[in-house]
This record gives structure tokens, sequence and C-alpha cells, in this order.
């Protein structure tokens, strides 16, 4: 076993021991966390927000409608999910796919943390408003932050902690796709930049 999956694994143990609100219902529902899904060695990591129903049932991000249409999207830039890592901010479901609360986002947030030290991506693209802000933040670009449709589809260079570049890349969630079927082709064309960078 690899230094990083193991560290994954020790991360997914944590969170499996997690208490609070959002745990105890997963237990209690007898569901599971979406801990993240791909290669530790990704060059490319998407942070989605929190897990919705289906994901709640497999344990595995974006494994619904959003889901396929994320895959359709990776299969235009030529990738597969084997490829990217895809994660979430908050690894258990909120009550009716409800916005995380900051509570709620403020105790999962340091598991994406050690989860993007762990990875190193060169590349992370976030899907929708509130890993946006998070992502941004995080990485010291709390200036440049707008709302999503300001910002969606551009790239945004900065360092981490160990001096590193990566580049941040807003977009819109894969929803937005299947509630608008207009929004299809700007999801798309968005991608278009991460395979730019690729």
């Amino acid at each position: 076993m690899s230094e990083k999956t193991a560290q994954m694994l020790e991360i997914k143990d944590e969170v499996m021991a997690l208490g609070g609100t959002l745990a105890d219902e997963r237990r209690a529902n007898g569901v599971l966390p979406v801990i993240g899904e791909g290669s530790h060695d990704a060059k490319i990591m998407f942070v989605g927000e929190a897990p919705g129903k289906n994901e709640a049932k497999t344990g595995r991000p974006f494994c619904g409608a959003s889901g396929k249409f994320l895959d359709e999207m990776l299969a235009s830039i030529n990738l597969d999910r084997k490829d990217v890592y895809i994660t979430n901010i908050v690894k258990d479901r909120p009550t009716d796919n409800r916005d995380p609360f900051p509570d709620e986002i403020n105790l999962y947030a340091p598991f994406l943390d050690r989860q993007i030290e762990i990875i190193k991506p060169k590349v992370i693209a976030t899907l929708g408003r509130i890993s946006m802000a998070y992502i941004m933040k995080k990485f010291g670009l709390e200036s440049d932050i707008r709302v999503i449709s300001k910002i969606h589809g551009q790239k945004f260079e900065t360092k981490t902690d160990s001096g590193d570049t990566v580049y941040i890349v807003p977009l819109y969630h894969p929803a937005v796709a299947l509630y608008n079927g207009s929004n299809r082709p700007v999801l798309l064309n968005d991608f278009k930049i991460i395979k730019e960078m690729i």
C-alpha cells in the first residue's frame, strides 16, 4: 500500500468515527460517508459541496444524474474518472440535500485540506458556488471572488502552503445543466480550459 493510500484510509477512518449531526444522521439512516474517488496522483481535483442521496447510498461522489454529466464533460476532454480525483467539502449528506451550514463546512473542511495536501493537484476545479468560495478563500483568492456566473470557466493562479503553483478553476455544478439544458454547452465549454492546462 502506498503512503498516499494509507493517508487517505486514515481520513476515511476518521470520517467514519466522526460525531456531529450529519454523521449521526448517516448512522441512523444506514448510509455512507462520501470520502472521494479517483487517482491519488491526480493532476486535477474536482471539489463539490456535499453528497446527495445517491452518493450517500453508494459512498461514491457524483454517481447520480449529475455524475453522468460530469463523466460526459470529462470524456469531452479525453479524461476518465480514474485519471482525476473527485470529492466534496462535506463528506456526509445534509438533510434533504440542503446547502451545508457553515459549521458543517468547518467540521469537514480539514479532511478536504488534507486530501489536497496528499494528492497535490495542479488544478482544483470547484463544482458550484459553495466549493468555489471555500477553495478560493483557502488559497488567498478572496478578493477575486465574484458570483459564479461572472467567473466560471476562468483560471486563478495561486500557491500552496509548500510553494507549489496550483490553478483554481470555478465551474458550475453539473446539476445546473440538469435543471436547465441550455447550460450544457456552457459547462462543456468551461471544461476546455482544463484541457488546455493538461
